[in-house]
């Protein structure tokens, strides 16, 4: 029941702040130019906000339209589509495509003159985040071949673009050249401009821009200058996805091709100039290569820019808001419950003191949580600056760093279940009422509460933490300080109005037993880490290492409490588990154990690990697949796993829809799912997403229903 309170608060929250709003507007216009009937398909996209050329890039889809007369489906004849601008998006992926104003144009056949055209769009559209929109317009051709539907654009304005169009080209200024190189199943294309005028190199968009051929995946274009020789050299590298295919299509090592592979480019050099040229290869280079990258390797390479998006003001304080209230809502997440739950006992201790008292408390708490932020903004700048892929919960991918923290919260169980007292030096305990003067457990509880609250996410923290994660340096800091002050700020408010804890009850024998009750929730909180620690390390050899640690720490207190406390004695109890960690430490123990790629059986269910190859696999063979992302370590995974993952009704869908279920396990660090959610504006786990028949990757976001799988079948 709690788990369902839970998923159903997450629900609550998402749906309440969804924003309905449409980013991109849509008009049609049917005009005569050069006695031909044409199409416009105008767009208007906010600010800062773009969709996807034909071919998207590196991640996102293609804008496509489909057609209706009299209710039966038709094709239209289209015209080639404006040349594209470039965008480097989050995690250096490319991507070609359209901001502000832009149309797509189609011939319209006389047939079509007098009736009623109906349309669909759907495109997907980014800035932060990625959404999907479409509309449906009609549009009434008169029979003179002319109508308009709401056009964004008047027909100057349209006629202006459509004599901007790409077009077709027989001869091109550049040579292009196939090689194979050093990597299997790859490809390098390479282009040369000979008597380069390079005042016409372009800054916001390539030289060439490859439309999709199949069977290849074009990387990004590269360019290098010979300035000597009056030589600008071109290079994409190509991966070869026949592989995937079904039969394999493996790459020829005799470098000719059973087919020869056709490829178009939208070329646009010399500055002004936008030409389509196809070419067809019949063979590649299999030795070349080499002496290729020698000379490349030799030259200046050209600096690669993108159209810019600003970050407004405005969007900053939205950000800072959604940080706020992600870091309150964690309050309510399970993975904090424990130590919250401290937090609220040392109240109650404290719930008969002067207002300066429970300030005092109250703020150090607040200091714990704030340093600790603090410090993961740190860690986060410096492994950005340094070129490393992270994401939300990074330091639960050690394990020597859980081993500590199961440790600590295990002696902090001991310590509430009364088999010792923290003493300080000057003579005040921890771990009963006689603490009400000491502070550094309120900050420890700060530390503690920031540090199990990264392995759960929550409404909010979905938008926040991916702008943290790829902003500024200030902006790091900012978002992070606020996730911080939202999950101090109930004890903020008690701190500044301590009337408000008056509803709690008085301090009294009671709290003894409500003590010990506590120590059980940090007992099985330590239970959690032991789970999450054997993902991370091979247990089978030096978990009997860890089990003696533990059983001896337990011993050494109880040793001290029921037997002796003589200091020799008692020095000895405590030796045995420090020496079992240092020779753990030398032994490199803590070193994450490698990857391990084994199908998951769930009931019925199959779970295929994921990577990008399986993805590929899933779109040749135009099926539906079903991505999660999760850790064995992320409790909001677990619920979500339970509550859907794990129904007859998910089931239903798996085998209805014969669904491929791929499952990325992100317990260790693994650069290759972080740089996949990264592109995806998705910082941490849990994270979901659909493939369908047509490719298209959709984000199903961190929470899911049977509802909303449905809806994006």
């Amino acid at each position: 029941m709690l788990y369902r309170l839970f998923f159903l608060f997450q629900f609550i929250f998402i749906s309440a702040f969804a924003n309905p709003n449409k980013y991109v507007d849509i008009g049609a216009k049917v005009f005569k130019h050069n006695d031909k009937s044409i199409l416009a398909l105008s767009f208007q996209n906010k600010k800062d906000w773009h969709t996807y050329w034909k071919n998207p890039g590196d991640a996102g889809l293609a804008i496509k339209t489909f057609f209706k007369v009299d209710e039966s489906e038709t094709k239209l004849n289209d015209y080639p589509w404006p040349a594209p601008k470039r965008y480097i998006e989050q995690g250096n992926l490319w991507a070609y495509g359209y901001s502000g104003d832009y149309a797509l144009f189609f011939d319209i056949p006389k047939s079509l003159y007098g009736k009623k055209l109906s349309i669909l769009a759907k495109w997907l559209v980014c800035k932060n985040i990625c959404l999907d929109e479409q509309k449906e317009i009609t549009v009434q051709i008169s029979n003179e071949g002319t109508g308009n539907n709401s056009s964004l654009l008047n027909e100057d304005e349209l006629i202006t673009i459509f004599n901007d169009l790409p077009q077709v080209a027989e001869t091109s200024p550049l040579n292009f050249f196939l090689y194979k190189t050093e990597n299997e199943n790859e490809l390098a294309l390479v282009y040369m401009i000979e008597g380069a005028d390079f005042n016409s190199l372009p800054k916001k968009h390539n030289i060439v821009t490859p439309y999709q051929a199949f069977p290849l995946t074009f990387k990004h274009e590269e360019i290098f200058l010979d300035k000597e020789n009056q030589i600008i050299y071109g290079r994409f590298l190509l991966d070869w996805d026949g592989i995937y295919e079904d039969p394999e299509l493996p790459l020829p090592k005799s470098g000719e091709f059973a087919k020869p592979i056709s490829m178009k480019y939208l070329v646009q050099y010399p500055q002004g100039k936008k030409n389509i040229i196809s070419r067809s290869f019949s063979q590649f280079s299999v030795n070349g290569y080499d002496q290729l990258k020698s000379t490349l390797g030799g030259l200046k390479k050209s600096t690669i820019e993108a159209s810019s998006q600003k970050i407004k003001t405005s969007s900053i304080f939205k950000y800072i808001l959604f940080a706020f209230l992600g870091g309150l809502i964690l309050n309510l997440m399970p993975c904090v419950l424990p130590v919250i739950s401290l937090k609220l006992f040392g109240l109650i201790i404290h719930s008969d003191e002067s207002k300066k008292s429970i300030f005092k408390h109250n703020m150090f708490y607040t200091l714990g949580v704030l340093i600790s932020f603090m410090v993961l903004a740190t860690v986060v700048f410096a492994l950005k600056i340094s070129g490393e892929q992270i994401g939300w919960g990074f330091q639960l991918q050690s394990a020597l760093f859980v081993f500590f923290m199961l440790v600590l919260i295990y002696i902090m169980a001991l310590n509430m279940l009364g088999l010792f007292e923290f003493v300080t030096p000057g003579g005040k305990t921890l771990g009963n009422k006689q603490i009400k003067k000491g502070v550094w457990g309120d900050f420890t509880n700060g530390v503690l509460a920031t540090i199990l609250s990264t392995p759960c996410s929550a409404p909010f923290l979905g938008s926040a933490l991916p702008f943290a994660f790829t902003t500024t340096t200030l902006n790091i800091y900012l978002i992070f300080s606020f996730v911080g002050i939202g999950l101090a700020f109930p004890f903020i408010l008690t701190a500044f109005f301590p009337a408000m804890i008056k509803f709690l009850p008085k301090p009294g024998l009671w709290m003894d037993k409500l003590k010990k009750l506590l120590g059980l929730t940090l007992l099985l909180t330590a239970v959690w880490l032991y789970d999450v620690l054997a993902g991370l390390m091979n247990l089978g050899h030096y978990g009997i290492y860890i089990n003696t640690v533990l059983v001896m720490i337990f011993f050494g207190f109880y040793f001290r409490k029921s037997i002796s406390k003589n200091i020799l004695m008692n020095f000895i109890a405590f030796l045995i588990p420090l020496l079992l960690v240092i020779n753990l430490l030398n032994e490199s123990a803590f070193s994450t154990k490698p990857n391990t790629s084994s199908q998951v059986q769930t009931g019925q269910m199959k779970w295929v690990p994921w990577s990008q190859d399986q993805m590929k696999k899933v779109k040749s063979s135009k099926g539906y697949a079903f991505i999660n992302f999760t850790a064995s370590w992320c409790l909001t995974c677990k619920v979500n796993k339970k509550l859907v993952l794990e129904t007859e009704d998910f089931q239903e869908i798996v085998t209805a829809k014969k669904m491929t279920l791929l499952e990325g396990d992100w317990t260790k660090r693994d650069d290759k799912i972080t740089q996949f959610l990264r592109s995806h504006n998705i910082v941490g786990v849990p994270a979901y997403f659909m493939i369908k028949p047509d490719g298209q990757v959709i984000s199903l976001g961190e929470t899911i229903s049977i509802g909303k799988i449905k809806k994006n079948l």
